[in-house]
């Protein structure tokens, strides 16, 4: 069985296209979403249509909930808040119906997937570092589980007590290890790569692959700037920022 699971991909069209194709080259049996199609860009719809139309098992991320009025945007800074409220009047009922019915986390028999963390997955949770990822650990019944939220591909482990970050992006599973993979962001990214993150899962095999794949990101930048978003969302996608 092998999944790909992507995450926080924020209304960027062009970066959710090229990264559906490249999964569409890479024999996927199933494709996942940790959450957060919506916000920053400007294509909130279109993206949900894609989403949608490949019946993607989804979750709800904090801009998902913020969207269909689950979360209160205030509490968000003020680019991302002015994205929500603009996406807000794109979307048609049939997509906030969508966004507000999605589960905070999901759970088969070979993994499980949280936006944020385990811990309080309505909270949304960071996990930047391993003291972050202890108790997301101690909540896991699967020796897998897969988050997005800090748009930063990381692949934490635990062997016996000791939990640490690894030092690679492609890993092959080992026994009597857990790991918790942040998949990083399709349409967002935010490690100094500007390019669309996901990830690759192959129980079978027992590997893990982060991949990266370019997009047009003028054309995105293009349409935030004529849709009168903040000009900084332009700007750190060039970055990756």
């Amino acid at each position: 069985m092998r999944y790909a699971i992507i995450s926080d991909v924020h209304s960027n069209l062009e970066a959710l296209e090229e990264v559906m194709k490249d999964i569409g080259k890479q024999n996927i049996n199933q494709i996942l979403c940790a959450g957060d199609i919506v916000g920053y860009c400007a294509n909130p719809q279109q993206c949900l249509e894609v989403i949608r139309s490949l019946n993607i098992i989804t979750i709800a991320g904090n801009h998902d909930q913020a969207a269909c009025e689950k979360l209160d945007p205030l509490f968000f800074r003020e680019e991302g808040k002015k994205a929500i409220y603009w996406a807000q009047k794109q979307l048609r009922k049939s997509d906030l119906d969508f966004l507000s019915g999605l589960e905070l986390t999901y759970k088969n028999n070979d993994l499980i997937m949280a936006h944020g963390s385990l811990d309080e997955p309505d909270r949304f949770f960071y996990l930047f570092d391993i003291t972050n990822a202890i108790t997301t650990f101690e909540l896991m019944d699967r020796i897998i589980c897969f988050v997005g939220h800090t748009h930063i591909p990381q692949i934490f482990v635990r062997e016996g007590k000791r939990s640490f970050l690894s030092d690679s992006l492609n890993i092959t599973l080992q026994a009597g290890c857990k790991y918790l993979v942040n998949v990083g962001s399709v349409g967002q990214p935010r490690d100094n790569l500007p390019l669309a993150s996901y990830c690759i899962y192959d129980k079978d095999n027992k590997t893990v692959e982060i991949r990266r794949v370019p997009y047009d990101i003028n054309a995105t930048q293009m349409k935030i700037l004529e849709a009168n978003l903040p000009e900084m969302l332009a700007r750190r996608l060039a970055i990756g920022q």
